[in-house]
């Protein structure tokens, strides 16, 4: 080890196809925070077990021995909210202070953003209809290399109230933020989530740092669309579970009425 130990400040997590990377780029704007580099890969230490087991002096050295004096740090690595009571012990754990952000997306255009993203990438062959009927099997046979982030997790990886409740009973919930993608998707909401996550994490508010800033990771869709039986069929899935997650957030909005 060379140099002090310096641990995020924050960690960003949340689930895949919903903004995580556009949180990462809007607070890498900001001169009072440091976000682990590079973006990619993503640091997944408190994730993976070989990379964990270099203990938390490497994690330190390896990400944040660049950063200047003050500042505060942050990572993100997406996965973190798929990861369960490990993740969140081990967090707790090195860093007990941290504050944690996720970031949420109407599970139902997220399931489809993420088929999508798995067709585009040469990992998907089936129809949206079809590749939901077979996700309970093919979770039983998910390749090691994809175990944290199976490709055809469509609906499993929107149960958000499952995979937050690991995190809500280990931190205090003033130490967590829960934000929807769909506040970031107009120039007055991404403004005002800036603002939000700047108060948050203890910087000065810069909310012209979500100016121009464009959208990441667009998935290609060769002008397909969710078909109106798929999308019922899903709303009427994740309705009670986003009850309960509306109701541990205090927040009717993560019902995704609208």
């Amino acid at each position: 080890m060379t140099g002090p130990i310096r641990l995020p400040d924050f960690i960003i997590g949340g689930a895949a196809r919903s903004g995580t990377t556009w949180l990462y780029h809007l607070l890498d704007r900001h001169p009072g925070v440091y976000m682990a580099k590079p973006v990619r890969p993503e640091p997944k230490f408190f994730l993976m077990d070989d990379l964990f087991a270099k203990g938390i002096d490497y994690y330190s050295q390896r990400w944040f021995a660049d950063a200047p004096a003050g500042a505060k740090l942050g990572e993100k690595s997406t996965n973190y909210l798929e990861g369960g009571r490990k993740v969140a012990d081990r967090i707790c754990a090195a860093s007990p202070d941290s504050k944690l952000i996720f970031s949420l997306r109407n599970p139902v255009t997220r399931a489809f953003s993420n088929y999508l993203w798995s067709k585009m990438n040469g990992l998907e062959n089936e129809t949206f209809e079809r590749a939901l009927e077979l996700e309970p099997e093919r979770l039983t046979t998910t390749p090691p290399e994809w175990r944290h982030s199976p490709p055809g997790a469509y609906f499993a990886r929107g149960l958000y109230a499952d995979l937050l409740t690991p995190f809500f009973e280990r931190f205090p919930k003033e130490q967590i933020m829960v934000l929807r993608f769909e506040d970031v998707t107009n120039a007055a909401g991404a403004a005002t989530v800036a603002g939000r996550l700047h108060r948050f994490i203890g910087v000065e508010e810069r909310i012209a740092d979500s100016d121009q800033l464009p959208p990441i990771n667009p998935s290609k869709n060769d002008g397909e669309i969710i078909s109106g039986r798929a999308a019922n069929g899903l709303a009427q899935r994740y309705a009670e579970p986003n009850q309960r997650l509306a109701a541990m957030l205090g927040d009717d909005a993560f019902l995704w009425r609208e």
